[in-house]
């Protein structure tokens, strides 16, 4: 009795340690996007601001009073959520663009090193590591007609890798060698790979004894988590000459038994979570759905890309219920906190709106967006698209994009915690807010 006694409050403390939902991407295993605690509903402060060597576009994690995030300059940090003060920081041999999650006192999370770490929460002391076949960007040729038309080129916007999902001992990213793994949480042991067309940098969902997952192949891939035998795969659009409108960044959200997913072929999807079977799709107009949609009380929040539009659609329909027009682009995932949803801007400004109207309540812009070193944005903090994007011939492009990312874009997925905003920027910054 006592020793099953023992057990049940191991695994209620276990339970309990992520039942606040702030330690993995998104909130929670099924990546939701929704928070406890209610986010402020009128800006008054920055409480405190962390610098780091290069952009954010980790999104935070909270555990225990410790916020944990990547950083280009190749560093996973652990900063008090108190006061920004650096706990430790670890040290990889890339860009930290995945977003870390907690469980069970280790982090986990991956590098453009090629590896996967697990780290002591505590100290950052290693675990252990996995190597993977190495990463990548999605790459083809003539990509977005940029020339030369037959030259590889790799894809600037794939600004993301995958952020791990923990769930039943196990923990699944996905890869720029094109594969979704499972590793065991405690030992790093690989336990199974499924191999997918193209690269991996959409971040997996878990639900129910499976794992969900979009690759730049264009399929959604539902996978068993014991032993990652294909239940199903969806295909999104194809787009064989640019390669445009093709692939899936967002990371699905899964709720009721249903899978909600953006693709960059202008959709976000509804699908059955059981079969696979599409629902209904809600069209952009040949704008990306980058961001990974939030779902609450029936409904759906996401962002787009070129249009700049914020939409909350029926969840059961796809009807539109609201639709905001923005000032600039949307990589950012929405978070719902309280009455407030809170989404990042490529032209560093956050916004917080109104959950039921999608009312802009405040918003904060960063001081590089301020600035706007070089007329990067337009006074109305659209971007000066004709003037960045002047020519589409060798090298130009890639300095239009770094131009475009100067003004501190916010591509990092809010996190609130007790009333306070959590969120990097470009500039490289971590941001408190209250």
């Amino acid at each position: 009795m006592r020793l099953a006694a023992t057990l049940l409050m191991f695994a209620c403390a276990s339970w309990c340690a992520g039942a606040r939902g702030e330690a993995m991407f998104r909130g929670d295993a099924a990546h939701t996007g929704v928070y406890r605690d209610a986010a402020p509903r009128t800006f008054k402060r920055v409480k405190w601001s962390f610098p780091t060597g290069d952009r954010i576009v980790s999104s935070p994690v909270h555990d225990k009073g410790m916020l944990y995030f990547g950083s280009d300059d190749g560093y996973l940090y652990a900063v008090s959520a108190v006061d920004g003060g650096q706990r430790w920081r670890r040290k990889t041999l890339g860009p930290v663009a995945s977003t870390p999650a907690v469980a069970n006192g280790v982090v986990y999370f991956a590098s453009y090193d090629g590896k996967f770490y697990a780290l002591d929460a505590a100290t950052g002391a290693q675990r252990w590591f996995f190597t993977t076949a190495g990463e990548r960007r999605f790459e083809a040729k003539g990509l977005h007609g940029l020339l030369p038309k037959h030259q590889t080129i790799a894809d600037p916007f794939d600004t993301f890798l995958s952020s791990a999902v923990v769930a039943a001992g196990t923990v699944f990213f996905g890869s720029g060698d094109g594969h979704v793994y499972a590793l065991d949480a405690i030992s790093g042991e690989l336990r199974w790979k499924y191999a997918t067309g193209d690269v991996v940098h959409a971040s997996p969902a878990y639900a129910n004894g499976v794992v969900y997952v979009g690759s730049w192949d264009s399929f959604l891939y539902a996978l068993d988590a014991k032993t990652g035998a294909l239940r199903w795969r969806f295909q999104g659009g194809t787009d064989p000459v640019i390669h445009n409108q093709v692939g899936f960044q967002s990371s699905p959200a899964v709720v009721d038994g249903v899978v909600y997913v953006g693709c960059r072929d202008s959709n976000l999807y509804a699908i059955d979570a059981a079969t696979g079977a599409e629902r209904w799709r809600f069209n952009n107009n040949g704008s990306w759905v980058i961001t990974s949609p939030a779902v609450i009380d029936g409904k759906v929040i996401f962002g787009t890309s070129d249009t700049s539009r914020y939409y909350v659609v029926d969840a059961r329909t796809g009807k539109a219920l609201v639709e905001q027009q923005g000032k600039a682009f949307v990589f950012s995932s929405p978070v719902v906190a309280g009455s407030v949803v809170l989404v990042g801007v490529l032209n560093g400004t956050l916004e917080a709106r109104d959950l039921q109207s999608g009312a802009l309540l405040w918003e904060f812009q960063t001081e590089a967006s301020k600035r706007n070193a070089g007329w990067v944005l337009t006074a109305e903090r659209a971007y000066n698209m004709p003037m960045l994007y002047a020519s589409n011939w060798g090298e130009a492009p890639i300095a239009a994009t770094v131009r475009q990312f100067s003004v501190g874009s916010i591509f990092s997925s809010p996190l609130v915690v007790d009333g306070v905003v959590y969120f990097g920027s470009t500039d490289g910054t971590l941001y408190a807010l209250e």
